[in-house]
């Protein structure tokens, strides 16, 4: 990750190499599950103006949350992936 003094969230890996990246994946039981959370992602960057990188499959969904600046991540982006985290515990 570049340099930054942010702290990257719980459960959040924080990429490799050059580009500064968050990436986290969340499990599910149930295909209704994954796309209810992906829905509510999707609403989220639609307000935030930010699209994440995101892959999934029946039951997972990978997310990678880029620099918005390309360099380092800043304080929107952690808060990103706080929002997500959020949205994943409030599931339902």
């Amino acid at each position: 990750m570049a340099d930054t003094d942010l702290v990257v969230p719980e459960g959040w890996d924080p990429g490799r190499g050059k580009a500064a990246a968050l990436n986290k994946r969340y499990n599910f039981e149930r295909y209704g599950q994954t796309r209810d959370f992906l829905d509510r992602v999707a609403e989220l960057s639609e307000s935030d103006g930010y699209h994440p990188n995101i892959s999934f499959g029946t039951t997972y969904v990978n997310i990678t949350i880029d620099a918005r600046d390309g360099e380092r991540l800043g304080e929107a982006d952690v808060a990103f992936a706080l929002e997500i985290d959020r949205l994943y515990v409030d599931k339902g």
